[in-house]
């Protein structure tokens, strides 16, 4: 009897053990902005600390072999967790000066990959003692705890800094991360595989990769997800130039935290319903066209807290669209073959437009302004929804793909 059948997993506990990785995450790109811009930063140094910060997820399937093949799981989730949990108190006790910019990204970059090391323990755990028929409720659960865990790392936590003091935030947190992560005792142990090693997983790896390159629409799809379309870069901005929006604190703590939360993961499900009814392409692309236009709207609408809040709102409404129809292009893409691989590989791989949008942003807010970004922003979206929609024509034209991915 495998583990699956005498120890099965219940979905609901991957949504609790997704929550530290998610509160981090929240921390960086919801309370750290505003944090940053409120003791003199420019919006494009704390754009840059931002996306190197998120940069640690391009690089997670490289330490995938690690994973896999030392320690138990349950061990690689206590180092994760532990390592996410110091990582952050350091972050929040460091001080934030310009002059020690340097120091601040090198830790929260340091707190990302820490997160990271979360995440693959968790994966293998839904690999493993995660029934068929559940599997599908897990990925639900694994979408929510993220961004709920996002929404309350973001939300509380700049509650809390703005309230009382960002040690206080940190410590706070932590402890709720450890408490959420404490689920991990109600799951059965998986040891690594000791008949291979790393050696012989990276090499495995290598081979899925180049298999997977030479497939038409695999290419195509790796050359989609690295564009800028529906990147959600601004969302890691909100909160640092809400100001722009007179928008009060206790506000961007709302929006940008629990509200944004709750708006994506219904986005969520309905880019899946959308992926379902009328296919992957017209979700994918069609979440990236909605996406820039809201964004181009609140960018010529009056600078007010009414549209700060819409706009937000229904940005992080289309983000969780994107993110439903993220996976399922991903999941058409890589096949049959070196499953795990070619998923973590492209999952990794959709995080660079993310960090270079972030970038890109930063600078432009501070070359022109937040309205000027934001348009920035939403023409090079739709430049490029209008270019792969012409690819994507002439690929069905010679029936490289199918008119409609269900």
């Amino acid at each position: 009897m495998d583990v699956v059948e005498a120890h099965p997993t219940k979905p609901i506990y991957i949504f609790f053990l997704m929550l530290p990785s998610g509160i981090s995450g929240g921390f960086v790109t919801v309370v750290l902005p505003f944090l940053l811009t409120q003791n003199g930063f420019p919006v494009s140094i704390t754009a840059g600390i931002v996306a190197i910060g998120t940069s640690a997820n391009l690089w997670r399937f490289l330490w995938g072999p690690v994973v896999d093949l030392s320690f138990s799981l349950r061990k690689w989730f206590y180092i994760g967790l532990l390592s996410t949990i110091l990582s952050l108190l350091l972050l929040c006790f460091t001080p934030f000066t310009v002059n020690g910019a340097p120091l601040l990204t090198l830790i929260v970059f340091i707190s990302q990959v820490a997160a990271t090391l979360i995440l693959l323990p968790i994966n293998g755990f839904m690999a493993k003692t995660i029934d068929e028929k559940n599997k599908g409720k897990a990925s639900g659960w694994y979408q929510a705890g993220s961004l709920a865990g996002t929404g309350f790392g973001g939300g509380l936590g700049l509650w809390l800094a703005t309230h009382y003091n960002v040690g206080f935030s940190g410590i706070v947190l932590c402890t709720a991360s450890i408490v959420f992560g404490m689920v991990i005792l109600l799951i059965k142990d998986i040891t690594h595989d000791k008949e291979k090693t790393i050696l012989h997983e990276i090499k495995e790896m290598s081979t899925g990769i180049l298999e997977m390159i030479k497939i038409p629409i695999a290419l195509f799809v790796i050359i989609l997800i690295i564009m800028p379309i529906g990147t959600g870069a601004a969302a890691n901005l909100w909160s640092a130039i809400a100001e722009d929006w007179k928008t009060e604190a206790d506000t961007v703590v709302l929006v940008t935290g629990v509200l944004s939360g709750l708006i994506s993961a219904l986005g969520c499900v309905a880019g899946g319903f959308v992926a379902d009814k009328w296919g992957v392409w017209i979700s994918y692309l069609g979440s990236g066209a909605v996406c820039a236009l809201v964004t181009f709207i609140m960018a010529l609408l009056p600078m007010e807290p009414a549209v700060y809040i819409g706009g937000v709102l229904i940005y992080a409404f289309t983000m969780g669209a994107i993110y439903a129809a993220f996976t399922y292009v991903i999941l058409y893409a890589i096949g049959k073959k070196h499953i795990a691989t070619r998923f973590s590989l492209l999952a990794s791989l959709g995080n660079l437009p993310v960090v270079y949008m972030t970038a890109i942003n930063g600078w432009a807010h501070d070359k022109f302004n937040s309205k000027y970004m934001l348009i920035i922003e939403a023409i090079v979206g739709i430049v490029f929804v209008l270019i792969f929609i012409l690819i994507l024509k002439q690929l069905m034209r010679k029936k490289l793909v199918p008119r409609v991915v269900h």
